[in-house]
């Protein structure tokens, strides 16, 4: 990066596409103070009326386009790596420890990245795994590396659409953020489902389940009338423990809407709580996983202890 322009606050801007020149050279000393200094120095409050308005502006900031592309991954095997449909070199990209980094990137570009990687083998329970049959996820705080290779940092945000393929058989339930917008039947006994979230959101929010489970459905109709289908998916053995979970998520989004003013903005919202789910719950955009311990409870077999674990879950 590269600061190109300054201008005192007695400096006359200069006109757009107007030749500037640097009027002084701006130096700052640099105080290098101890780890004792700074701990004795005390915590002076700034108030809002005390503040002056900087003595320099800074009017353009041009970034270098040369610049490469740092992506990090773990626990991937990379097979095809492409720009604009284009595969690239090996002397255009850099494997090492903690991803991947591409040099002599245009201005805009598409990007695609094909990895494999083995959720069976993930004995970090971060990323895909697979557990009692199940494919999870768990992408929070630094998971969604061991997918694919990514700018995986909270403050990278992006639209997700996610299409799974796998066995009709083994794995009937295929779901992952956002609304399902296409499904079907593939050759070979598998099929497919595709799910969109049109909302930015940062990449440990990602989910993505698979499996053999059984769904519970009813419906909450929001302020503004619209229809949302509420799903809550459980290994059959604890479909008669979901009552509890759907009518707590119904009071939970009129409890939104009445205090906050928000209106839920998918079409579905959808629970996945299995026994071994490695965290207690999971509070990804549209498609929470749960362990059933924090989120079913029958009333017949439940105790006081088991109501509370799922309140302070």
């Amino acid at each position: 990066m590269s600061l190109k322009k300054y201008c005192g606050p007695d400096d006359p801007v200069p006109a757009s596409g107007a030749g500037f020149s640097y009027a002084r050279k701006i130096e700052r000393s640099r105080e290098v103070l101890t780890m004792e200094q700074l701990m004795s120095q005390q915590h002076k409050t700034i108030y809002l009326n005390e503040y002056q308005k900087p003595s320099y502006g800074l009017l353009r900031v041009e970034l270098d386009p040369a610049a490469p592309l740092d992506l990090v991954g773990a626990g991937l095997k990379l097979t095809e790596l492409q720009i604009d449909d284009v595969t690239l070199k090996p002397s255009r990209y850099q494997l090492h420890a903690d991803g991947l980094t591409i040099h002599d990137l245009p201005q805009q570009f598409c990007l695609r990245v094909v990895t494999k990687l083995n959720p069976l083998a993930n004995k970090a329970l971060e990323g895909l795994y697979l557990s009692s049959g199940n494919f999870c996820t768990q992408c929070e705080p630094e998971g969604f590396r061991r997918i694919t290779y990514f700018q995986d940092r909270p403050d990278v945000m992006a639209l997700y659409t996610t299409t799974i393929r796998a066995d009709k058989q083994q794995f009937p339930v295929m779901l992952s953020n956002g609304n399902l917008i296409a499904s079907g039947d593939l050759d070979d006994g598998r099929h497919f489902a595709t799910w969109h979230d049109p909302f930015p959101k940062p990449s440990y929010l990602f989910a993505l389940v698979a499996g053999d489970l059984v769904c519970i459905e009813d419906h909450f109709t929001t302020c503004s009338g619209r229809d949302i289908l509420l799903q809550i998916y459980v290994e059959e053995r604890n479909r008669h423990k979901c009552d509890h979970a759907m009518l707590s998520l119904k009071n939970s989004m009129q409890w939104d809407e009445q205090r906050f003013g928000l209106e839920y903005d998918l079409d579905r919202y959808m629970i996945v709580a299995v026994d071994d789910f490695n965290m207690g719950a999971m509070e990804n955009k549209g498609l929470n996983v749960f362990n059933s311990k924090y989120v079913l409870a029958c009333p017949d077999t439940a105790t006081d202890a088991d109501y509370l674990d799922i309140i302070l879950c």
